[in-house]
């Protein structure tokens, strides 16, 4: 039971989404770790703030580096930071560390960067890099204006692929976005996925809180009707 996970684009919570799923995994008792293959916007320390927290909620005990292999200063389009840093990111070294990270876990959960076609090198794409791994993708929706015509392009993206599209979160950014009810049923009518959770818009989002409104349940179901 591993997933990556993609968003409609930049800043559509695709990081809490994927603690939290890491927190209700790991409630259930399984060993759970985050993998962020690529990330751009690094500390002093080399270190990303989306990767640090993805370490913090699974219970695997990994490196850093397994966790984050790909990490560059410049918070830019992947494939422009890693021109900058006179580096190509290359799938091969990527799967290494998710397979290192699988032999040690029951779920990995990839985080994808960016929104789910961002150019990771010359050629490939971040939905490349899904194809790569194989796995069930989970959308997050960040529910603001505009989120219907993201959605159901990614949606449309992830399908051509064709990958399957294992469920999708919507995850409330805007807390005076018109129609916010009405705008999620009209993805439920249209995502023949199930929708795990709402995740209401958070002042200080944290992932244990966020999990309360997840069911995963609902993914055990999809991949037993399969």
């Amino acid at each position: 039971m591993s997933y990556f996970i993609t968003g409609t684009d930049t800043g559509a919570g695709k990081t809490l989404v994927s603690c939290a799923l890491l927190r209700a995994f790991a409630a259930q008792g399984k060993r759970a770790v985050g993998f962020k293959p690529v990330a751009a916007g690094c500390d002093a320390h080399d270190h990303n703030e989306d990767a640090l927290l993805l370490r913090a909620a699974g219970n695997v005990q990994a490196a850093y580096g397994q966790i984050n292999p790909y990490c560059f200063a410049h918070a830019i389009a992947p494939h422009l930071a890693a021109r900058h840093a006179g580096v190509r990111i290359e799938f091969g070294r990527i799967m290494t560390s998710y397979r290192e990270l699988a032999a040690q876990a029951d779920t990995v959960i990839v985080e994808g960067v960016g929104g789910f076609c961002v150019p990771l090198n010359d050629r490939q794409t971040g939905a490349d890099l899904a194809v790569q791994f194989g796995l069930p993708v989970i959308l997050v929706v960040g529910m603001r204006l505009g989120c219907l015509n993201h959605a159901l392009l990614t949606l449309r993206a992830i399908r051509e692929y064709p990958l399957e599209c294992a469920g999708w979160v919507a995850n409330g950014l805007d807390e005076t976005m018109p129609a916010l009810q009405e705008n999620i049923d009209a993805l439920r009518e249209r995502i023949d996925a199930p929708l795990l959770g709402i995740i209401p818009r958070m002042r200080a989002p944290e992932a244990s809180a966020a999990a309360r409104y997840l069911d995963v349940k609902l993914l055990e179901r999809e991949s037993s009707h399969e």
